[in-house]
């Protein structure tokens, strides 16, 4: 089971996020902007942090910048979970440092394979014969 810090200002996708993390068996934390969602990720050191991009204060670029260049933070993978829809956002947000870029709305499916995809364990080459 992992930590997954959810970071979203729209309180419905907040639930519906939080709602497929937690039937997946993970734990939930949630913040309301970006600036929450960087003291969380400080704070409570998740296991990955789902973050949306438009939010007041402080937006998911911006947040996904400062969690991954600070020390105590730059190891959690961030997820982009976002309407932003074009390629100039995506490769923004990738330079931010984020790990995936997942478009509103998606499906339960492709939500958990992003989760999934960011918690696995990296896979190791076999010893070379």
């Amino acid at each position: 089971m992992a930590r997954i810090l959810i970071v979203d200002d729209s309180p419905s996708q907040l639930m519906g996020i939080r709602r497929i993390v937690e039937k997946l068996g993970h734990e939930a934390l949630t913040a309301e902007d970006g600036a929450a969602g960087v003291e969380a990720a400080k704070r409570e050191l998740p296991d990955l942090i789902l973050m949306d991009v438009v939010m007041p204060n402080l937006n998911g670029f911006q947040a996904t910048r400062s969690i991954t260049r600070e020390t105590t933070t730059r190891h959690i993978p961030v997820i982009l979970v976002t309407t932003k829809d074009q390629d100039t956002d995506r490769v923004w947000g990738m330079r931010q440092g984020a790990r995936a870029y997942l478009t509103k709305p998606f499906s339960e499916t492709e939500l958990a394979a992003a989760i999934t995809g960011a918690i696995a364990p990296p896979m190791t080459a076999p010893p070379a014969a």
